[in-house]
């Protein structure tokens, strides 16, 4: 119960490697605030959860609203008495080059993978400051590192994501608060699956291909991410922070 009475917030906590978040963090003793776009999604995994005796929130909605982003926070302060740890899971993938990105996909994926992320930790720092510390760990991509081809809103988003999480490190060291990313390659979520049929190709076709590119042998699974993140939450983490660390398998850099 390494996480026992902490409170705990997670955006896109429906999702892939949300799912697998909460169940880590439920299981360790966390009160956990799931936040994500579906309400069904929420409701699923809110069944699965309550039932551990550690204490689940939904609070569904749009992290493109500025609004919902700082009431997930208050919220969350209210319900828990505080905020402990932000989780940064949230994000989505627009893909084309320049040519082909319009300004809603452009604007859409700043608003969630970016502005989300700095209205959520204005919020939330203070919580922190007044607890004593806190930890906030973002998720950027190892594209937001090493930029690969025909995605050039979320490339460009996750690399200002990678560049906010240092300034806020090291800003706000000295408050005790540490801030950290996790910058994985490909994840077999729901979200690549999707990918792969809009894109007209079938998912396990799709993920076999990029199994073989990765030294490891496959791609990395939602709770090979999770448990960096644990990590980086965790108190065992206590003297690391401003670091993107790469979760990549050695896949070479796109």
């Amino acid at each position: 119960m390494r996480f026992k009475d902490k409170s705990i917030v997670i955006t896109g906590g429906a999702g892939g490697m949300g799912r697998a978040l909460a169940r880590k963090f439920a299981n360790n003793g966390a009160k956990v605030m799931i936040s994500d776009l579906s309400e069904q999604g929420c409701l699923e995994i809110w069944n699965e959860l309550s039932k551990l005796g550690t204490e689940i929130q939904t609070f569904p909605g749009n992290l493109a609203e500025k609004g919902y982003c700082e009431n997930l926070i208050a919220h969350t302060a209210e319900k828990f008495g505080g905020v402990d740890i932000l989780i940064n899971n949230a994000g989505i993938i627009p893909r084309g080059p320049i040519l082909d990105t319009t300004d809603e996909m452009w604007h859409s994926c700043f608003d969630v993978n970016l502005t989300a992320v700095f209205y959520l930790c204005r919020a939330a720092i203070p919580h922190m400051q007044k607890q004593g510390g806190g930890a906030i760990v973002n998720t950027s991509s190892m594209w937001g590192l090493y930029p690969g081809p025909n995605h050039i809103a979320y490339t460009t988003s996750k690399g200002a994501l990678a560049i906010f999480t240092k300034c806020l490190a090291r800003d706000y060291a000295p408050n005790q608060i540490r801030v950290n990313a996790v910058c994985p390659q490909e994840v077999n979520t729901p979200m690549l699956r999707t990918g792969f049929k809009i894109r007209g190709i079938d998912p396990e076709t799709g993920i076999e291909k990029l199994n073989a590119t990765v030294p490891l042998g496959r791609i990395a699974e939602p709770e090979d991410i999770a448990d960096v993140i644990f990590f980086l939450a965790s108190d065992d983490a206590r003297y690391i922070t401003g670091a993107c660390v790469e979760v990549s398998g050695a896949k070479p850099n796109a």
